[in-house]
C-alpha cells in the first residue's frame, strides 16, 4: 500500500488556490469505492492498487505531524508516502516527481521533512510557475488562477491525477517516462 497526500489548506477561502494544488490532485483520485476513514483520510484502490489518499486538515506548514501519525497508523515507511504539492521553480503545468531531497524553501514539504526526520520519500511536484515581478509570492500562491492560466492549471491537475494513477500501477519510471513532459512539448 501507499499513502498519497495532497498538501493544502483548509476552508473554502482556500480551496481553489494555486497552494492547493496537491489537495485538488488527491480530490480528483478519490473515486467511487474509497471509504472515508475521517480527518481527510480515504483508503480504497487505484488500477487495481490498494491506497490511502491524505489532505491533511490542517494549515500546509503544520503538514507534517498528520502525514507521520498516518504513515504509523498505517504501517508505513516514508518510502510509501508520494507527497504531491504546489511549486513556483515550475512553470505551470509541469509536473515532476522526486525521489528525495531538501525542501526547495516549500514550508509545507520542510514540516513533513521535520516530523519524518527524512528527507527519503517520493514528490509530485506540480509547477505553478513564478508571480510576476510586482506581485508577491505569498499572495500568488494563496491566489486562483485567472482566466488565461486556469485551462493550464485545470489540466495539469488532471495529468497529475493520472501521473499518480500510473505509479500506482506501473511503477515510478513508468510515470516519469510518460508525465515529466507536457504532452504538447512532446
Amino acid at each position: 500500500m501507499r499513502l498519497v497526500v495532497g498538501l493544502g489548506n483548509p476552508g473554502p477561502l482556500y480551496r481553489e488556490t494555486l497552494h492547493n494544488a496537491g489537495h485538488q490532485v488527491v480530490q480528483h483520485l478519490i473515486g467511487p469505492g474509497f471509504r472515508s476513514l475521517g480527518r481527510g483520510l480515504f483508503l480504497g484502490t487505484i488500477r487495481g492498487r490498494r491506497v490511502a489518499l491524505l489532505q491533511p486538515g490542517c494549515f500546509m506548514n503544520l503538514s507534517g505531524p498528520p502525514v507521520a501519525r498516518c504513515l504509523v497508523e498505517l504501517g508505513l515507511a516514508p518510502q510509501d508516502l508520494l507527497l504531491v504539492h504546489d511549486d513556483l521553480d515550475l512553470p505551470l503545468g509541469r509536473l515532476r516527481f522526486k525521489r528525495r531531497g531538501g525542501s526547495g524553501g516549500h514550508r509545507g514539504v520542510e514540516s513533513v521533512i521535520a516530523a519524518l526526520g527524512t528527507e527519503d520519500f517520493l514528490r509530485l511536484k506540480l509547477g505553478i510557475g513564478r508571480p510576476p515581478p510586482d506581485v508577491d509570492p505569498a499572495d500568488y500562491v494563496l491566489g486562483r488562477p485567472g482566466p488565461v492560466l486556469e485551462p493550464v492549471y485545470r489540466e495539469m491537475l488532471i495529468r497529475a491525477a493520472a501521473a499518480v494513477a500510473t505509479f500506482l500501477a506501473e511503477g515510478l519510471d513508468a510515470a516519469m517516462q510518460a508525465f515529466h513532459v507536457r504532452e504538447e512539448d512532446r
